[in-house]
């Protein structure tokens, strides 16, 4: 199996990213690493440093989107985790049930595309991207200044 390397992220499903950063960034004193509006699918996606990961907040900004129908349907919470692997589409392949083929759904901070390897047994979506031990370790502290 394909290494997984860290926990990249946490995805949070919101409805408003603004409402969202009220809860986050002001009440937890999260700070803002990134934030960007990628085209497909089309949604806002906004890091919070968590130390050695993130919490990706996840925005519809279109109300046909997959996103836009999970919350409708889930309403906001958790969306997905995503695991940090050396290859991406080998990752997703080995993670994905019964060898389901990983689905391409855009990139987040400049990344390669990252892939949806299906649902864990207790239905936790996951996702897989590419680690990158500069970004992601070596400029990282691991922790959070108190």
């Amino acid at each position: 199996m394909n290494a997984i390397r860290r926990l990249d992220h946490v995805a949070i499903a919101v409805r408003d990213t603004e409402a969202a950063l009220e809860r986050f960034r002001d009440g937890l004193g999260l700070r803002v690493t990134a934030s960007e509006e990628i085209e497909s699918p089309r949604v806002r996606l906004t890091y919070l440093d968590c130390g050695n990961s993130s919490i990706q907040l996840v925005e519809p900004l279109d109300d046909s989107s997959p996103v836009a129908e999970f919350l409708a349907a889930e309403g906001e919470g958790l969306h997905h985790i995503c695991f940090g692997v050396d290859e991406v589409e080998a990752g997703a392949t080995a993670l994905a049930p019964d060898g389901a083929p990983p689905a391409t759904i855009g990139s987040g901070r400049g990344r390669p595309p990252a892939f949806v390897s299906g649902e864990l047994p207790s239905g936790v979506r996951v996702e897989v991207t590419r680690f990158d031990r500069e970004q992601d370790v070596d400029r990282v502290a691991g922790w959070l200044e108190g």
